[in-house]
């Protein structure tokens, strides 16, 4: 019933037109779950390429998750990657989109004499059209990855932990697991 509190959550599901999966007092406005009335045949989450992104794509996920799993088991949910940087030498430009990309692509010119110059990317709210066109929307350039549930157990078992009420054991995962992700930090 939390869910359908949110002003967005309902909105979301009304644009993307298929109901819910899940059918509570809470959202008797919305639809049953019906495939067909899908409007599209892929739902792309793009969010920015940093935390606060990667922390929208799991509530998104989650959401898609508990209200239509359908979608996720048919394979139409895509998560777009959004560069971090950009890196220009001369008159190109290339874009990582992890802090080991980055620093592959700068060995690279490194080790070619090339002079160049890295720049964080901005967030996909601030981006220029074009340059939404290049790194996220355009379907030859653009990163997409294809959300597959290999374990459903599993990611449900996650989800309870990381989104549910369960505080202390999210802070004994947290703190059990925390080390195992240190090199995808962003501390600059």
């Amino acid at each position: 019933a939390r869910i359908f509190k949110s002003d967005i959550i309902p909105d979301l599901r009304k644009v993307m037109r298929c109901g819910v999966e899940v059918q509570s007092k809470s959202n008797k406005e919305l639809n049953a779950f019906d495939l067909n009335n899908l409007r599209w045949n892929k739902i792309v989450i793009c969010t920015d390429g940093d935390e606060d992104g990667f922390q929208i794509r799991t509530l998104i996920l989650a959401m898609l998750y508990r209200l239509t799993p359908t979608l996720i088991e048919k394979g139409y949910v895509y998560i777009a990657e959004s560069p971090l940087y950009e890196i220009t030498c001369k008159e190109k430009t290339w874009f990582a989109y992890s802090d080991k990309e980055r620093s592959d692509i700068a060995a690279q010119l490194e080790n070619e004499g090339k002079k160049f110059e890295i720049q964080r990317s901005k967030g996909l709210g601030e981006n220029e059209p074009d340059m939404m066109w290049l790194t996220t929307m355009n379907p030859e350039t653009r990163r997409l990855i294809k959300v597959e549930p290999e374990d459903v157990t599993k990611m449900e078992t996650m989800f309870n932990l990381l989104l549910g009420n369960d505080e202390a054991g999210r802070k004994r995962h947290i703190s059990e697991h925390g080390k195992e992700y240190l090199d995808q930090l962003d501390l600059q």
